[in-house]
């Protein structure tokens, strides 16, 4: 086979055995994140719930549910809540509006 398809078996050979246990080898980055006060950091970025949802990409009865304490955010929509936790007008500055 070609280099490229060595090199790409090579990395789905490392992914099973990470997922089969074998930490051989393996670096992880973790970065911890507490559980965010979403009210706190949407009024940080003063806006409306709706425009808070579409700005983050989220349904409005998903922020709601977050806000409400009846779900948590996870994965990628926690590290997004974290930056602009500590900087309320990064989706603006970075994306614009």
């Amino acid at each position: 086979m070609t280099q490229a398809f060595d090199k790409i078996m090579a990395g789905l050979d490392d992914a099973r055995a990470y997922l089969n246990g074998d930490r051989t080898g393996s670096v992880v980055h973790e970065i911890p994140l507490t559980d965010p006060d979403v009210v706190a950091i949407r009024g940080k970025t003063g806006l409306s719930q709706p425009a808070f949802a579409r700005s983050v990409g989220v349904p409005l009865g998903t922020l709601k549910s977050w806000e409400q304490g009846r779900r948590r955010p996870d994965g990628p929509a926690r590290v997004l809540l974290a930056l602009i936790d500590k900087r309320p007008s990064i989706i603006q500055d970075e994306l614009g509006r």
